[in-house]
């Protein structure tokens, strides 16, 4: 294996959401977002000028503007934007343990990651905060000319291969997120597989949030050649400290003709972290693109993933689940713009709310007269625990143009009593048996995930479930 690393030493352990022990030469701008903010993140990473008068552009655009949508939830309007820190990072993580001197084999030790898992993956980034701290790549895909970097990197050192599509997909000015993000991004991923090269092996990238005022800005790149394929798995996780954090990141992903990407999330917040994503695909004629998502925990997440199907016969699928604890809201969905005939989508979302949690479906199907031989089929479906949970759907789907078809189902239903009194009477605790119930509403998307997630996803809910009764 080669690799990458920007931290020399061992990252601590995060796989359980403990606080990561950083050294006292821990880089922080401190609370509050300014512009000697920026001066400061922009001297730490040593950038050229020209992205630093680009920050400083996104910041007073970001300052300009209105940061709650009239549409956005409200508990949008508790995150305390002036007490974040919008850079901090670990300038070095601890030494490994003595069997491991290894720089990778320490940093996926700390990661909770196996050897075996390491083995199965073609390379895998570890994110602290505000900064990428390891990266690696197996030396098959690199010879194939295969690029996993941090996005800072990417930037600097594969600037050809970057620049063209940094921001092309997403604008800087689309919103106050999109402004903020531009302003202060730091860390997410740049990958880029050459045309006709089909990666076997997921990329895999871990991000954590240490808690207590902390955040994450993450801007991540994926370009795939014509004919290429490509997995990607993310991995997000927060320390319990007091205090709100954000995670605020913009994924752009680029798809040329033919070309395949599968990005599989897996978000375990705790309950102060703010999740607020923007992804979306640009795809080419035959491309397509499939997004599978499963976000846990969390104070308030927003997260609608989109396809611009821009080629014909393109197509793109999108499978959530989201499960809401009490103090918690899950606003996900996704969207499908249909921009080229015979272009192809579906959307499956599944949300649970447990105590007074709330979930939320909004999704957006658009195929205008431009279009035809279009088809979508989008279902969401919310299962409620309690008396006090709360689901809402906000589809929005317009069709014009001929022979385009969209079908649209949705269906909320409260946990099922009798099969609970079923199980109970045969020896089961009821904190089980409701867990068994929505592990059975949720199995049909868990099975969608790789064998490694789904057994983590089951056991993510049988933890939300925990205390639930009562």
């Amino acid at each position: 294996m080669s690799e990458t690393t920007t931290a020399a030493e061992e990252i601590p352990e995060i796989a359980s959401g403990a606080p990561v022990a950083l050294l006292p030469d821990e880089r922080d701008a401190g609370a509050g977002l300014r512009e000697r903010t920026i001066e400061y993140l922009s001297d730490c990473k040593g950038e050229p000028s020209w992205i630093r008068a680009q920050r400083l552009e996104a910041l007073r655009a970001f300052q300009a503007v209105e940061r709650t949508p009239v549409w956005a939830p409200t508990a949008l309007a508790e995150l305390p934007w002036d007490a974040l820190h919008y850079y901090r990072a670990p300038a070095k993580a601890r030494r490994s343990s003595p069997g491991r001197a290894d720089a990778t084999g320490a940093a996926l030790d700390a990661l909770g990651v196996t050897r075996e898992e390491n083995e199965f993956l073609g390379g895998a980034q570890a994110q602290i905060d505000g900064e990428v701290v390891h990266g690696s790549l197996h030396e098959e895909w690199a010879r194939a000319g295969v690029v996993f970097v941090d996005s800072t990197r990417g930037l600097t050192e594969y600037g050809e291969l970057f620049r063209p599509h940094f921001g092309s997909v997403i604008g800087r000015d689309e919103n106050a997120f999109t402004r903020l993000n531009a302003a202060v991004f730091s860390g997410g991923s740049f990958v880029y597989v050459p045309p006709g090269v089909k990666v076997t092996a997921p990329l895999k990238c871990f991000m954590h949030l240490q808690g207590g005022g902390s955040s994450q800005f993450g801007r991540t790149l994926i370009v795939a050649g014509e004919g290429a394929e490509v997995t990607f798995f993310e991995s997000c996780t927060s320390a319990s400290r007091p205090g709100a954090s954000l995670h605020c990141s913009v994924g752009e992903f680029v798809l040329g003709r033919n070309a395949k990407l599968n990005y599989v999330a897996l978000q375990n917040w705790k309950p102060d972290v703010f999740n607020l994503a923007l992804l979306r695909a640009r795809l080419a004629a035959g491309a397509s693109v499939q997004w599978i998502d499963c976000n846990v925990g969390g104070r308030l997440t927003m997260k609608y993933p989109c396809a611009l199907l821009e080629g014909e016969g393109a197509s793109a699928e999108a499978v959530s689940i989201s499960v809401a604890r009490s103090g918690q809201h899950h606003d996900s969905g996704a969207k499908m713009l249909h921009r080229a005939p015979r272009t192809s989508s579906t959307i499956t979302s599944k949300s649970v709310s447990l105590g007074s949690g709330r979930a939320g479906y909004r999704g957006w199907v658009d195929m205008p007269t431009t279009v035809h031989g279009c088809f979508n089929h989008t279902e969401c479906d919310a299962l409620l625990l309690d008396k006090a949970s709360r689901t809402d759907t906000y589809p929005a789907i317009q069709v014009r143009g001929t022979g385009n078809i969209s079908q649209h189902e949705a269906s909320v239903s409260r946990l099922d009593e009798e099969q609970i009194f079923y199980m109970r009477q045969r020896g089961l605790p009821e904190e089980t048996a409701r867990s068994l119930s929505v592990n059975g509403f949720v199995n049909d998307l868990v099975q969608r995930f790789p064998l490694q997630y789904s057994l983590e996803i089951r056991k993510l809910i049988e933890l939300e479930m925990s205390g639930s009764v009562g």
